[in-house]
């Protein structure tokens, strides 16, 4: 597997990899734009300053009372089923290191968990509608995104691969084409990717599981995934490859609350530096990412945050 810098990523004019569509919440978009997208304005890692706080109320000035729980004590949280290592379901218990590290911080403000399975391309609008508390799905912090729903401080940061049957000729990134088949799961900053940036309609699935089984079965030419799920999905012998995978520091990914629940918000934030400060977070990226090393000069939570 070849894995190359941001500086590649925007010599081969992959830089907009990170935007959505502006139907992403709710029923995504299943047309193309003539237009690419500016994807990483608002979503590098200078410009994020903006929206990462300096620092996070102290948890016990947290008032739980005040966080516009659904059900008061419990956190009713939005994730997918399908996408290892970070959201997935393993034995009747979802699990990830996304779901696992809100787990943590859920436990920091004194809080029960309810995870519910959704699909991606509803769970945004879901969180807005206030049909959960919390979305939990490594959920890229857009601009787009932010004009319909709030976000925490990231938790972790952005990449993406290209997934392919062993015997493909696509090699990476530079060889997706007008006539090349790609799948995308309906929604994501990939979808948007394919179709704004490389001006390519893809072929959508709605969950991560099916679209990687119609790379397997030849249906789809290659599927642009993000790397956690490609990895989670890519196994020895199964005759798929991870043919490229480019990590992109700039931008975080980020839990997505109702916008206009800043009490939730700042809540969650002070959990997540709680669980970096105490070396949960290091702990929990170890457990699901052993190969994975944490980029020089990034680190999740507020600006104040202090890794344990």
């Amino acid at each position: 597997m070849k894995i190359k810098s941001l500086a590649w990523l925007k010599a081969a004019s992959v830089a907009s990899l990170l935007a959505l569509t502006l139907t992403a919440c709710g029923a995504a978009g299943t047309s193309s734009s003539s237009n690419s997208t500016e994807a990483l304005g608002g979503s590098d890692q200078v410009s994020t300053d903006k929206y990462t706080t300096a620092d996070v109320t102290p948890l016990d000035k947290i008032d739980k009372s005040k966080l516009g729980l659904g059900t008061e004590g419990v956190l009713r949280i939005g994730t997918l089923s399908d996408a290892p290592p970070n959201i997935f379901l393993k034995d009747g218990v979802f699990t990830g290191f996304d779901n696992e590290l809100l787990r943590a911080i859920a436990s920091k403000l004194g809080l029960k968990t309810e995870f519910v399975s959704t699909d991606f391309a509803a769970l945004l609008s879901q969180v807005q509608n206030k049909q959960f508390d919390v979305g939990s799905s490594s959920i890229s912090t857009t601009d787009k995104r932010r004009k319909n729903v709030g976000f925490t401080n990231g938790y972790d940061f952005g990449y993406m691969a290209v997934v392919t049957k062993s015997s493909s000729a696509i090699k990476g990134f530079k060889d997706l084409k007008g006539d090349i088949r790609i799948g995308v799961v309906q929604g994501t900053v990939q979808d948007d990717y394919v179709t704004n940036t490389l001006g390519i309609e893809p072929v959508r699935f709605p969950d991560y599981n099916t679209v990687f089984a119609n790379v397997k079965n030849g249906q789809v030419d290659a599927w642009v995934a993000p790397s956690q799920q490609a990895t989670g999905q890519v196994k020895p012998g199964d005759g798929t490859t991870i043919a490229e995978s480019v990590i992109n520091t700039q931008n975080f990914t980020a839990y997505a609350v109702n916008s206009e629940n800043k009490a939730l918000i700042d809540a969650l934030n002070s959990g997540l530096d709680a669980v970096v400060a105490d070396g949960t977070w290091a702990k929990l990226a170890k457990q699901w990412y052993p190969d994975r090393e944490t980029p020089k000069n990034w680190k999740p939570g507020s600006k104040a945050s202090k890794l344990g």
